[in-house]
């Protein structure tokens, strides 16, 4: 389960991270989302923030049904999220005990139901809003779930959002903590105006997301 070359497959990813090459646009997201923001104030922003966000990372491309919508589909979304209590904003894989899984669960549960009708697929797209929004799980996208079947031996094959795979997640973290503690620390979030690093961290569970990510490729 311990890995060896975490820090340069995430290294990889960092490295494709100027302000405005696509993979920052997490950043953006996660900056704007922080719970100290009010984001009723501009709901329409929220929208078109959360929704660039996902386009970058390919979830208007080919037959998504987010290709007949307008950024308005998202507006029952933002408002659930701004209506949470700031403490989901805390959660990361290090504090993955049974309450936080299960928050987890629901949240993704809500969003799904808030923003995909009929029989859309959902696994992918609710995870890259759970990662840019909270931050406190990797997206399971092919690149992510293919690393992370092949880490587990077949113990888990992620293709859902559940108690089984996120006790995944967290055991792979407590393996390789020392690494993934040392470069969230070291890994900052960019500015959107400035283009400079700011002070918030890139959370622990985007980390095992860019490790995942990257070695799926």
């Amino acid at each position: 389960m311990t890995k060896t070359n975490i820090e340069t497959i995430v290294n990889r990813f960092k490295s494709q991270s100027n302000p405005d090459d696509r993979y920052t646009s997490f950043d953006y997201c996660y900056n704007y989302f922080r719970p100290s923001n009010n984001i009723t104030q501009d709901i329409e922003k929220g929208c078109l923030v959360l929704g660039f966000y996902l386009a970058s990372w390919g979830m208007f491309r080919g037959s998504s049904f987010l290709l007949q919508k307008s950024a308005k589909h998202f507006e029952p979304t933002i408002r659930y999220i701004a209506a949470l209590d700031k403490s989901v904003w805390e959660i990361d894989v290090d504090s993955y005990d049974e309450n936080n899984i299960q928050t987890i669960i629901k949240i993704y549960s809500d969003i799904k139901t808030r923003l995909i009708n009929k029989k859309n697929a959902d696994l992918t797209l609710i995870t890259k809003i759970l990662l840019g929004v909270f931050g406190f799980i990797p997206a399971f996208d092919n690149f992510f779930c293919n690393s992370f079947r092949a880490i587990s031996e077949g113990q888990c094959g992620f293709r859902s959002v559940n108690q089984k795979s996120l006790s995944f997640i967290k055991t792979f973290y407590e393996a390789n903590k020392t690494t993934i503690d040392r470069l969230s620390d070291e890994t900052f979030t960019t500015n959107f105006v400035a283009g400079r690093k700011t002070t918030l961290n890139y959370p622990k569970a985007k980390i095992i997301d860019m490790y995942g990510f990257t070695a799926g490729q």
